[in-house]
């Protein structure tokens, strides 16, 4: 490969690292917005925990959780290639991932994307849990869970050997192995949590708890959409010119057909035209298409997206019917959508077909049966140990206060409950 080509291909990766890191500005307004103003601080700390911990823990071993090299005969289900990221002789050649990067862009790149788990969770357990339990939380899903269940595909594990090496279970960007495994972790969280103080009546009908800034919630959908372009175009692991531009034009269309197959769906529902659910049914479009980016016509994604977007209306209406508290639709975002994508990959695309639907399947119920089980290990643990959720009294006062002594905008001292 020409030197040329090689920086070319090196660049691009960068640029999809800086977007992708720019991404977590879209969760942090995204999550603000939609909460209330005495919540801010904390939420906004618990995504700058999330990414410099993060970030820290795939560099310990995270990474080399992820991407142990299973060997041959390996159940490719646990594997280690040890501490530290130093890099191999060829890392910083053509001769290391086809030319696409090098080592170092390949960690950092990848180390974006394991921050996103955590921040899933953040956004559905706001305003209510204890600061330190769920740094604690974030250090243990980061670290270890979300690594291991990538390498099941990404690192060459079983997800990746079902039906022979030119089959397999497919998750181009992550459907299911980045927002999946932030969804059960967030479902998890809600469910051992509780509900926030009113949000539910005394007949059981759920209450509407306003967010406190739409404006900034809007802005985060349109990083967060902005960041997709890195998220997904990255995801080719190079800058070939005819596959990343499939893949930004797929991206695109999932996100505009699920904000407005959102905007049709609720708007039949509930008679009027609710911002919130337009937002989330984009977002909804964009984790939808993330599994099988690459392998979708421009219809097809958009008809991906336009499901993805009804989905969001009807999971967000599920979500309340049980009686879990949500604040920002992070589980039906992340997670309901994310198997939506992932199944879709056995169905529309270059894959479909009986059989890749039973691995998109298998794939779907491996994640949800290894990241909701040792999710409840760690939650419940902390739960029983040192409590998971603040007081009353704290939750009424706002977590600003209480967990961080500061409130978000100087002048605020109003008591909203």
């Amino acid at each position: 490969m020409e030197a040329g080509l090689f920086t070319a291909n090196n660049i691009w990766m960068m640029v999809c690292t800086a977007l992708v890191f720019f991404m977590h500005s879209g969760f942090a307004f995204l999550e603000i917005g939609l909460t209330r103003q005495k919540n801010t601080i904390n939420i906004l700390f618990k995504n700058i925990f999330i990414i410099t911990v993060g970030l820290l823990m795939y560099y310990i071993g995270g990474f080399n959780l992820m991407y142990p090299g299973f060997a041959d005969g390996s159940a490719g289900i646990l594997d280690f290639a040890g501490f530290g990221i130093a890099a191999p002789e060829n890392g910083m050649t053509p001769e290391y991932a086809d030319g696409g990067y090098t080592w170092w862009t390949d960690f950092l790149f990848q180390g974006m994307f394991a921050a996103t788990a955590a921040t899933i969770v953040s956004g559905a357990v706001a305003e209510r849990i204890k600061i330190g339990p769920f740094m604690i939380f974030t250090i243990f899903y980061v670290g270890l869970v979300y690594p291991i269940v990538g390498s099941w595909q990404w690192g060459g594990g079983f997800l990746s050997t079902l039906g022979g090496t030119d089959a397999g279970f497919y998750d181009f960007a992550g459907s299911t192995l980045v927002h999946s495994v932030g969804g059960w972790g967030a479902l998890i969280g809600i469910y051992l949590l509780g509900a926030r103080i009113g949000k539910f009546g005394e007949d059981g009908k759920p209450k509407a708890i306003p967010g406190h800034n739409i404006p900034l919630a809007t802005a985060g959908v349109l990083i967060l959409w902005l960041g997709w372009f890195g998220f997904n175009g990255g995801s080719v692991l190079s800058g070939d010119p005819e596959l990343t531009s499939l893949v930004l034009v797929t991206t695109s269309l999932a996100a505009a057909a699920g904000g407005v197959g959102s905007l049709i769906l609720s708007t039949i529902l509930y008679k009027n035209l609710d911002l919130t659910m337009f937002l989330n049914g984009i977002l909804g479009g964009l984790v939808g298409i993330t599994a099988g980016a690459d392998l979708m016509s421009p219809n097809e994604a958009v008809l991906i997206g336009l499901i993805a977007g009804f989905i969001i209306v009807l999971g967000v209406a599920l979500i309340d019917r049980i009686r879990l508290d949500d604040p920002v639709g992070a589980v039906t975002v992340h997670l309901i959508c994310g198997m939506w994508g992932t199944l879709a990959v056995g169905i529309f695309g270059a894959k479909a077909g009986g059989d890749q639907f039973l691995y998109q399947l298998a794939g779907v119920g491996a994640a949800a049966t290894f990241c909701s089980l040792t999710a409840f290990i760690i939650f419940y643990s902390l739960k029983k140990t040192i409590g998971i959720r603040v007081s009353k009294e704290e939750e009424l006062d706002g977590l600003d206060l209480h967990e961080h002594g500061m409130d978000s905008y100087a002048d605020f001292r109003m008591n909203q409950h």
